[in-house]
Order: structure tokens, then C-alpha cells, then sequence
């Protein structure tokens, strides 16, 4: 195993990349097909590549990551959550829930393959309570009475017809 680690690690070294992706010369080939075979290199190159890419992607998610929380987090506040219900913001309410969901759970997974610290989340996660609040905050006020089509609250039984 300790071998394949190394071999891994040289042609890391030694991969470059070209217009079809990521490459060993022709010298870096003849110097590892000394000691290796040409299905060894290969695979050696395939999980190098996929670890280029991994970190890559991971990089490129956590900067759309931290983009897309700031950006949602204006959502946040009473006056700009409001204009979201309304139809009046620029993206709808619905997009803005879905991307939440989304992105809370690929905040969870970056977590894992963070370095630095995750972004400021404050607004974000008033955005989250308030989508999970939307519906029932008539239904918390104490004055609240059922209108004609809107559901019973919990704890309630529908009148007798």
C-alpha cells in the first residue's frame, strides 16, 4: 500500500495540464515505467486527477457556498422576508426556499472539507426560521381566529355539520 501512496505522490508531482485534461509527459511516463506498469501509472493518474478535481469542485462550492448565504441572508429581516411573500422581491419565495434547502445541506457537507471558517451565517439563519415559521405565524397570535378554507390549528377539532 505504502508504494502505491508513493507513486501516487510522484506523478501528483509530475501531472500537468493539458487541453484534455490532466497529463504525464512522455519522459514522466518512461521514468515510472521503470519501476511500474502501465495499468499502476494510470490508475495512479486517475486518483490523482480525481483528487485535483475534488478539491476543486470543494473550492468552487464553498465560494458559490459563501456567495449564496450572504446573498439570502438579506432575506433575513422582517421588511425584505415580507417583500419575498409578496411577490415583490427579486427572486420568489419558493426559489428562495429551495435554494435555502440546498444550500443548508451543502453548508452541512463543506463543513467536513473546510479549512477556514464557515461564512456568517446570522442572516441566513433568520432566513431559515422565518421559511419554517411562514404559515402559522396568524395561527401563534393569540387573537387568531380560523378562516373560512385555512386548516385547524393542532389542538383543535373541526365543528360539528
Amino acid at each position: 500500500m505504502g508504494r502505491i501512496v508513493d507513486l501516487c505522490g510522484e506523478v501528483a508531482a509530475a501531472v500537468d495540464e493539458g487541453p484534455e485534461g490532466f497529463v504525464l509527459s512522455p519522459e514522466a511516463w518512461e521514468e515510472f515505467r521503470k519501476d511500474w506498469s502501465e495499468e499502476d501509472i494510470q490508475d495512479a493518474l486517475n486518483f490523482v486527477t480525481e483528487s485535483i478535481l475534488q478539491s476543486e469542485l470543494v473550492e468552487a462550492a464553498d465560494s458559490l457556498s459563501a456567495r449564496l448565504v450572504e446573498a439570502l441572508g438579506d432575506y433575513g429581516g422582517e421588511e425584505a422576508f415580507a417583500s419575498a411573500v409578496e411577490g415583490q422581491a427579486t427572486i420568489g419565495i419558493d426559489v428562495i426556499r429551495q435554494l435555502a434547502h440546498r444550500l443548508d445541506r451543502l453548508e452541512e457537507v463543506l463543513e467536513v472539507f473546510r479549512d477556514e471558517d464557515a461564512p456568517d451565517r446570522q442572516g441566513f439563519d433568520a432566513l431559515q426560521r422565518r421559511l419554517i415559521d411562514q404559515g402559522i405565524e396568524d395561527e401563534m397570535r393569540p387573537d387568531w381566529e380560523k378562516q373560512e378554507g385555512e386548516a385547524t390549528p393542532p389542538g383543535e377539532d373541526e365543528p360539528d355539520h
